[in-house]
């Protein structure tokens, strides 16, 4: 072999050397950055939540600006604990966690209090399964128990479908049995159960929950129009459909479709399945509106698909998380690109834009996590670190804009960046929880949990599919 051959080999090897040991360098670099972001994000909830304790302990909402609470009903629900436990928990902050455990042991759920079905269903029931889940007290299971019998007696209508509000003593409906405002609900507020009560059925061995909650899914899909949509609003006494006669995706409709893909992920139901299939597939047809460059999925007439509005909202994010994990990655890709686009407009995703004029019909923000948990999704499903960037961006992004002294406060305009005095609930159950596991470096597995739509995790190898069946009874 020649000198100038063992040469340039020689060379080569050196070379390479230099570039594996670079590329290993550059891993670690990005491993430290993602742990000091992870930290970072831990603290800030700590410290946030350190700021609720102080000036809003037990109750519905933290006002950060005048260091104020707020309550959703005449008596707080302990909302905001319970919703909390499942981020603090994941975090490892097990104190904190405990004690949110002994609050929710001494709540007493006998009040006379009509709460709205739907949001205490994700939050409350949500958030007490949740906590059985990792700690698997059974005295908090028979908590959740109580807390999901008294709101069962919302669904005893005519239709299936709950009634909007429900008192937790008295089991009475708020309406007026099929004549009246109180008597109406949206989509989701009709159809957005299946993942709890599945999951209420599943440990209590009681299949009358989850059956509940299936013929009140299965009673809005039964109703859509002749091509296959539901609307917006329904009557849960007549079953009509009042209102506008529209569709979309926004709040209102959204965890309809969210809630039949992810109780299917732990509870394999062949005929929640086919209503899936069917539903995704006419979202796809009708919905799915590709403008002037962007991928949106907008408001519709039920009856004939025609473009009502080009309008989205801040909620309609979640979409790409539920198209990658059902397959669709794709045009996940593609829609998430268009919510990073406006995101990027303003530093925060305004609540609703009409996309065809660039216009705010509404542009206040609540530090909203869909988009957060999309670009996760997406980063766990395909590996690509632009996914992780996003949500690096939008981290840096809220630090500069909603960050405060106490807490972090929401925005009544993303163009201006004004603050309101305001911290949702979801902030400690969603965003800070989506923040935390992004930066995990698969320390928390992905694969191996579902989220229900307040985001409190549950593990899939928890629950068995063949005893599923007999325990949900289908």
């Amino acid at each position: 072999m020649s000198k100038v051959v063992i040469v340039f080999l020689g060379m080569l090897i050196l070379f390479s050397c230099k570039q594996k040991n670079c590329i290993e360098e550059n891993q670690k670099v990005k491993d430290i950055e993602l742990t000091k972001l992870q930290e970072e994000v831990k603290l800030e909830t700590l410290r946030s939540w350190n700021d609720y304790k102080k000036y809003a302990w037990g109750h519905d909402v933290l006002l950060p600006l005048s260091k104020k609470s707020f309550d959703w009903y005449e008596e707080s629900l302990g909302i905001s604990p319970i919703d909390a436990y499942s981020t603090l928990k994941v975090m490892g902050f097990e104190k904190e966690a405990k004690e949110i455990e002994e609050y929710a042991l001494a709540m007493d759920w006998d009040k006379d209090l009509y709460v709205q079905t739907f949001e205490v269903n994700i939050r409350i029931l949500g958030g007490l399964l949740s906590m059985y889940h990792y700690s698997q007290n059974e005295a908090i299971l028979a908590k959740a128990q109580d807390f999901g019998d008294r709101i069962l007696p919302a669904f005893k209508t005519p239709t299936g479908i709950p009634a909007h509000s429900v008192n937790l003593r008295t089991g009475k409906l708020a309406g007026n049995q099929g004549i009246g405002k109180g008597d109406v609900v949206n989509v989701a507020q009709a159809a957005t159960y299946l993942f709890e009560f599945g999951i209420l059925s599943y440990y209590t061995k009681d299949a009358k929950y989850y059956q509940v909650a299936k013929k009140a899914t299965k009673a809005i899909f039964s109703r859509k129009s002749k091509i296959g949509l539901p609307g917006e609003n329904i009557n849960v006494y007549t079953g009509k459909w009042e209102g506008t006669q529209w569709h979309h995706l926004q709040a209102g409709v959204d965890a309809y479709y969210e809630y039949m893909y992810k109780s299917w992920m732990i509870f394999p139901d062949p005929e929640i399945k086919e209503i899936w299939d069917y539903s995704k597939s006419k979202i796809d047809e009708y919905l799915l509106d590709e403008y002037e460059g962007h991928t949106y999925y907008t408001i519709v007439d039920m009856h004939t698909g025609e473009i009502l509005k080009r309008s989205v909202s801040l909620y309609d994010a979640f979409w790409p998380a539920i198209q990658a994990v059902s397959g669709d990655v794709e045009a996940a890709e593609k829609n998430q690109k268009t919510w990073d686009w406006l995101w990027n407009k303003n530093g925060l995703l305004p609540s609703r834009y009409k996309y065809d004029d660039d216009t705010y019909e509404y542009p206040n923000s609540e530090i909203n996590p869909e988009i957060i948990e999309s670009a996760y999704y997406l980063h766990e499903i395909t590996g690509k670190e632009e996914y992780l960037n996003m949500i690096k961006k939008y981290w840096n992004d809220i630090k500069k804009n909603c960050k405060n002294e106490v807490a972090y406060n929401s925005i009544e305009d993303v163009r201006t960046m004004e603050k309101k005095d305001y911290l949702a609930k979801f902030f400690f159950a969603e965003t800070m929880k989506y923040f935390y596991i992004a930066f995990s470096q698969g320390e928390f597995d992905f694969n191996e949990h579902v989220f229900n739509t307040e985001a409190h995790t549950f593990k899939k190898s928890d629950f068995n599919s063949d005893e599923a069946k007999i325990r949900l009874g289908y």
